[in-house]
């Protein structure tokens, strides 16, 4: 018989990460976890990819009785490769080693295995002392010493940290809470955001564009923003002809479409496709009055002050501009034709 050496991991490094045992519930778990990946992503530590096995975490869970402190007997919940997988294990054995003392048992010092189909824990092995889980020193690695001046050196370097990049992104760019959160989750679509934020001197309609339009795309195709045509630059240059009048926000997103699929220049597109607004008076009157003529109806609704008449009339001349007219001189218009609506 011969026995086989496997060096699949050999060469890499493994960094253990041992937290204090104050998380209660399962969705702090979670969270923690969530919190620890965004940093060593951000840290560029580790990809964090659970499926290839960057990342794993065991689990250790003991139970108090209510109104103590002293926590029980714990066991561990080997090898876990998702987050979610996490969240559901840890409810399901907070609730097993609750069973088990109501029913006058006790809990065993052991290694468990998560069923995730089954959704359930089974016993691996049993560790009855504590000192059964022990580390033994390898006589072959030295010992590595840091100095407080080295550890203050590689500090200096690390990057601005998820959180600490949440609340500044609120305060430069002005965008909500949640929308900074979203952003700043992913280091790859933060570092996208600023980009386009700087670029077009407009954060809240660089973050709108991407929380509504791109985040959406990359979902539905399953895609990653490092694989998407679009960039920084182009997205915001499309935020330049919305903000100068030369596109509405329809035929934007049009165009950013395009700018997903294809890449390209948002102007020629603009140009290629025919989407110049018009911000023309002249010829927005035209289309105006010719939705006038056509709906008396609607006409006499909005002089009652009806205000669905106005967005009707409003929708007939982008109909009639083929979506081109600038709407904000439309509705302008049609007060200034029809005198305002009267209650």
């Amino acid at each position: 018989s011969s026995s086989g050496v496997d060096f699949n991991r050999a060469g890499v490094p493994l960094m253990e990460i041992v937290s204090e045992p104050d998380m209660h519930t399962p969705e702090e778990a979670m969270a923690y976890l969530t919190a620890l990946k965004q940093i060593l992503l951000y840290a560029e530590v580790s990809d964090c990819n659970l499926e290839e096995g960057n990342m794993r975490c065991d689990v250790n869970i003991s139970i108090a009785r209510e109104g103590s402190t002293e926590l029980g007997t714990k066991a561990e919940i080997k090898n876990m490769n998702t987050f979610r997988g996490v969240q559901s294990a840890v409810r399901y054995e907070i609730a097993r080693q609750i069973d088990v003392l109501e029913e006058g048992g006790r809990i065993v010092q052991e290694t468990r295995r998560w069923d995730p189909d089954a959704e359930m824990t089974s016993s691996m092995r049993t560790k009855e002392d504590a000192h059964d889980y022990r580390y033994f020193p390898e006589p072959d690695l030295m010992p590595v010493v840091l100095t407080e001046t080295e550890i203050e050196g590689w500090r200096a370097t690390l990057p601005e940290p998820p959180s600490t990049r949440r609340e500044r992104m609120v305060g430069e760019y002005g965008i909500p809470e949640y929308d900074a959160a979203v952003l700043a989750a992913d280091k790859r679509v933060g570092d996208f955001f600023e980009a386009a934020a700087k670029a077009s001197g407009n954060g809240k309609a660089a973050s709108n564009w991407i929380m509504t339009e791109m985040l959406r795309l990359l979902s539905e195709q399953e895609m990653e923003i490092s694989d998407v045509r679009v960039t920084p630059e182009s997205l915001a240059a499309l935020i330049g002809l919305v903000d100068g009048g030369a596109l509405n926000s329809n035929s934007a997103k049009e165009v950013f479409a395009e700018l997903f699929a294809k890449g390209g220049d948002p102007k020629a597109i603009v140009e290629a496709k025919g989407l110049t607004q018009v911000s023309d008076s002249g010829a927005i009157e035209t289309f105006v009055q010719q939705a006038i003529d056509a709906n008396p109806q609607s006409v006499e609704d909005f002089r009652h002050g009806k205000t669905k008449a106005a967005k009707f009339l409003v929708g007939q001349v982008m109909r009639l501009s083929k979506g081109k007219a600038n709407p904000q001189m439309v509705g302008a218009m049609i007060e200034e034709l029809l005198g305002g609506g009267s209650g």
